[in-house]
């Protein structure tokens, strides 16, 4: 049996992004609370400063609610073609390092440096030059976190932030869990978090004292992905050819929809989301789909395909909408989503290669 393969991963996660290059960009937004999106009457925020965050204005938020929590919010236009030029900026730093290098957006991305194009053996030595040269050339903090796999990487990323960095070294990696308050976890959303106190799990050691089979049984196929991770299991490689085939976002209804009035007002909504999170990508693509499903739980999909690039909230929900009507709805809808995809990504071919583990 070969001995197990260690390897040296760094999330780096830039401190509200959006936020804070508004904040570079404008110097009279700096030390003010600003939101990144959406507005004082309508829209959702995207992005929101540490000093908003004080007041619990965080993205996905309404902005009705943003400005209820802190008066003085400042609303910012969003710019994407700017954010893209940083996270650019930043994606140059990265290559330095290793050519393993996993975007999961223009503000945060995987790094395997178990390999490394500077022969530096200490995974905590690399993210601190990272985060050095991401100050020194853009002018923003990033915070970074390093372990054996993305898992435990992400979660670490998170505990000092901003401007901070936490290394949880192989001999750490099972305490770190075990103490980690559930709600922690990555992928553990709120929802899942409100079952697992309901059945008593609090904390990772809570969580591994569960069998796989207690967990399957509550959470269905999510069940041995808690067994695992909570070992810190965690297998999936940093993968520099991640390339994203579709976007799609998609709402449940709590009471099915009759009337295609209702219906598209939620696409408008639908698309709106749907933009916001094309842009954090930074792409663009040229076949919408219209995804419906029935009180009856049959599922529906339309498609219509552009002969350019769209990316604008108008043309994805005025593509939803001639699909809702290009046939009679045959009963009640419960569900409705679109997704964009042949998206304008580009197929790379790269070889993994791994070496002994160097902490």
């Amino acid at each position: 049996m070969e001995p197990k393969v260690l390897r040296k991963i760094i999330h780096v996660d830039m401190d509200a992004f959006y936020a804070s290059v508004e904040q570079l960009d404008n110097p009279e937004l700096r030390g003010k609370p600003i939101a990144v999106g959406g507005s004082e009457n309508r829209g959702v925020v995207s992005a929101a400063s540490y000093e908003a965050r004080k007041f619990g204005v965080r993205s996905a938020l309404s902005g009705v609610l943003a400005k209820k929590y802190c008066p003085e919010i400042i609303f910012v236009r969003p710019r994407f073609d700017r954010y893209k030029e940083v996270s650019a900026q930043i994606r140059k730093i990265f290559l330095e390092y290793t050519d393993k290098v996993e975007p999961l957006s223009l503000d945060e991305a995987y790094l395997d440096v178990t390999e490394n194009k500077k022969g530096i053996p200490s995974a905590s030595i690399i993210a601190e030059q990272i985060r050095a040269r991401i100050l020194t050339e853009t002018g923003l903090t990033a915070s970074a976190g390093i372990s054996i796999n993305k898992f435990v990487a992400k979660v670490a990323s998170d505990y000092n932030k901003p401007n901070g960095q936490k290394t949880v070294a192989p001999d750490e990696v099972i305490p770190f869990l075990e103490n980690l308050p559930i709600k922690k976890f990555y992928g553990v959303g709120k929802v899942t978090a409100e079952k697992m106190y309901q059945l008593g799990i609090f904390t990772g050691k809570d969580l591994k004292e569960r069998s796989e089979e207690f967990l399957e049984k509550n959470f269905g196929k999510s069940g041995p992905y808690y067994y695992n991770i909570v070992r810190g299991i965690h297998n999936s490689e940093v993968k520099s050819e991640r390339i994203a085939k579709s976007v799609a976002t998609e709402h449940t209804f709590s009471e099915n929809l009759t009337s295609e009035v209702f219906m598209l007002e939620k696409l408008e909504k639908t698309a709106a989301e749907l933009e916001r999170r094309i842009g954090r990508y930074g792409i663009s693509g040229k076949t919408v789909t219209l995804k419906i499903k029935y009180s009856d739980f049959s599922l529906q999909t339309r498609s219509k395909t552009f002969p350019y690039y769209i990316a604008h909230k108008s043309l994805l929900f005025d593509a939803a909408k001639e699909l809702l009507y290009q046939e009679k709805m045959k009963e009640s809808v419960r569900l409705l989503g679109i997704s964009l995809s042949n998206l304008n990504t580009e197929e790379k071919k790269t070889v993994a290669v791994q070496l002994k583990f160097d902490f």
